[in-house]
């Protein structure tokens, strides 16, 4: 799949949507005034709490560059709570914002790799013997954020590690932020609950927001299996595209390619230490 400079300002704007959504219920609840959401050249910055993965600023890039004063009130905010200013850059944003963060002092801390597919057509179903996948919705909500949580405390060691962790109680209350934003699959084998997924669909995009498996039911074809049920699903709503974000040569990549994915660009992760 081809991607061009227009498809990824479409999916570059649906992840600050995203991650804005996200920051922002973290506010209402927590309640108090630790958080912020700051619109910002297209895209968004968002700090949600102390080592929070929704900790970032997304989208910057294909709606003009920011202007100085902008970033100032961006830096001067994540200052104010003590994190570091943490852009994701698209590797087809426009090449001068790269130039522009350099001259303030960004350095390049990691990358991500950004996959696509397109749909429309027949998604062919993955059924590994034992393995089922359904809508999770509210009554199983702990069971689902349990082994979600857990597969991102214990992820596999193939290919480029993330530059973070995060402790537990963080990645369950940004997955609680998520959670009314998005569809939530549960996948069970032999009738255990194995693993679990997410995907949130907006302008014809459906983003997979994240999948994991539990340790103990890894190699069992559960991560194709939730893969499947997803894009099955995005086909139906009307989406056009599909894309999941992975770390460069891990296991997740690996999976998702075996799927049709392709590489559609890199983000560049900077970081600006307060």
């Amino acid at each position: 799949m081809f991607c061009d400079i227009e498809l990824a300002g479409r999916i570059e704007r649906a992840e600050a949507q995203f991650i804005g959504a996200c920051g922002a219920a973290a506010a209402r609840r927590r309640g108090d005034r630790t958080g912020f959401v700051i619109p910002i050249a297209g895209g968004v910055a968002s700090y949600a709490e102390p080592d929070s993965p929704l900790n970032k600023v997304a989208g910057l890039g294909f709606a003009g560059r920011p202007d100085p004063a902008g970033l100032d009130a961006v830096e001067r905010a994540f200052a104010g709570r003590d994190a570091p200013v943490q852009p994701e850059i698209s590797s087809l944003a426009d090449p001068g914002l790269l130039e522009t963060l350099a001259r303030r002092g960004y350095r390049l801390v990691s990358f991500e790799n950004v996959l696509g597919r397109p749909l429309g057509g027949v998604v062919e179903p993955v059924a590994p013997p034992g393995v089922t996948v359904d809508h999770s919705g509210d009554d199983e909500f702990e069971t689902w954020l349990g082994v979600v949580v857990e597969a991102s405390l214990n992820p596999d060691t193939q290919g480029v590690p993330w530059h973070e962790e995060f402790p537990r109680a963080i990645l369950e209350n940004a997955e609680r932020d998520a959670a009314g934003l998005v569809r939530r699959y549960l996948a069970r084998f032999d009738g255990a609950p194995a693993g679990g997924g997410s995907m949130r669909v907006a302008d014809g995009i459906a983003q997979l927001t994240g999948a994991g498996t539990a340790p103990a039911f890894r190699r069992r074809g559960i991560q194709s299996a939730l893969l499947a049920t997803r894009l099955a699903d995005a086909t139906a709503a009307g989406c056009d595209v599909a894309v999941i974000t992975v770390q460069p040569g891990s296991r997740s990549q690996q999976n998702a390619q075996r799927r049709g994915f392709g590489l559609l660009y890199t983000r560049a992760v900077l970081a600006l230490l307060s």
